[in-house]
């Protein structure tokens, strides 16, 4: 049996999905963690990454679903794949603004959500952003958050390309 074939297997089972979501919900916490107890003002940018996180895990509940049909799991992993890439663009912007500050290249002064779902105003203890995009308050082996999510969105698109090419490799 061929690695393609045992990870095709692997997203057959709700067990990789449910680890999909499970990775979701520790990056989330550690987000709420950051903010709420560490008292880092999230920006706007951290806000759009932190939707962009949560899109992997509503890629992870398609896929949860039903595993085992085709349509939920490819639906699943190219939702996981495309919030992934947005997440992976949102935190290079972000990046930039912290790495090559510029009063003509900043974040929006505030987030802006679409009208049938503002995030910031249901629930602003998680969506509501007040800090400043270009400041670096926190970093891990000298890397800032945003830095940090670059390589986590990173892994996210390999690792749900790499499954998606399994569903191709297998299915021939």
């Amino acid at each position: 049996m061929t690695l393609i074939t045992k990870l095709n297997q692997f997203s057959q089972r709700r067990v990789s999905w449910l680890v999909l979501f499970l990775s979701v919900i520790f990056f989330e916490l550690c987000a709420l963690f950051f903010q709420h107890g560490l008292k880092l003002a999230p920006c706007v940018m951290c806000i759009y990454e932190r939707i962009a996180m949560l899109g992997i895990a509503g890629a992870a509940l398609i896929g949860l679903i039903a595993p085992g049909n085709i349509f939920f799991r490819g639906i699943g992993l190219l939702g996981w794949g495309y919030t992934a890439f947005r997440g992976f663009t949102l935190a290079n912007q972000h990046v930039e603004y912290q790495l090559h500050p510029s009063p003509f290249a900043t974040c929006d002064a505030f987030v802006q959500l679409p009208h049938w779902a503002p995030l910031n105003q249901w629930m602003p203890w998680m969506f509501k952003a007040y800090g400043d995009c270009s400041e670096i308050s926190w970093q891990f082996l000298n890397l800032s958050m945003p830095q940090w999510l670059v390589i986590i969105f990173a892994a996210n698109i390999l690792i749900a390309v790499i499954f998606i090419l399994s569903q191709l490799k297998s299915s021939r």
